[in-house]
């Protein structure tokens, strides 16, 4: 309960010093897809829907409960949201709060948002459940989404390896 306050306290705080702006729309502007984005963005190659992107993920990059600017937040399928959604990571403001960029999201279908807020309202501050700033009523959402987690730009083994180096000494 303690820490769902701290998150509500942290959107409310946020919340007055965020100030949406209206997004320029222009007919020549491509229409994005989230994983069409989150790959460019992230250089992580995955394919298929957003919903796919944690399984694919878990073999070849590391994959975890904690933010880190650059990785992708992986949506769960829930409500219209049917084919989940994936976000990249552009800032990590605590460690219940996240700024975002991401494509194809709510009210701005086929456009890009930049440092869009996101809140972990989970339990237990695992990130398994969020709320994501709603710019037409300058507030974070209604809905808690359900997440799988991040995906990290780097691949497994180069983690891993980087970890080894790292214990045994070697630069």
């Amino acid at each position: 309960m303690l820490q769902r306050l701290k998150a509500a306290a942290v959107a409310a705080t946020l919340g007055v010093l965020v100030a949406a702006t209206p997004l320029q729309v222009r007919a020549d502007e491509p229409y994005w897809q989230c994983v069409t984005f989150a790959r460019m963005i992230s250089g992580i190659q995955i394919f298929g829907d957003a919903w796919t992107w944690w399984n694919q993920a878990v073999d070849r990059f590391r994959t975890g409960r904690s933010p880190e600017t650059g990785s992708v937040l992986v949506f769960r399928p829930h409500g219209r949201m049917s084919r989940g959604h994936v976000a990249v990571v552009s800032s990590v403001l605590t460690d219940r709060a996240i700024k975002v960029t991401h494509a194809n999201w709510g009210g701005s279908r086929g456009r890009v948002e930049e440092d869009v807020t996101v809140v972990d309202v989970s339990e237990a501050g695992d990130w398994s459940a969020v709320r994501v700033w709603y710019g037409p009523i300058r507030d974070l959402g209604t809905t808690v989404y359900p997440t799988y987690g991040f995906i990290y730009t780097a691949a497994r083994d180069a983690a891993r390896d980087a970890a080894r180096d790292t214990a045994s000494g070697q630069p």
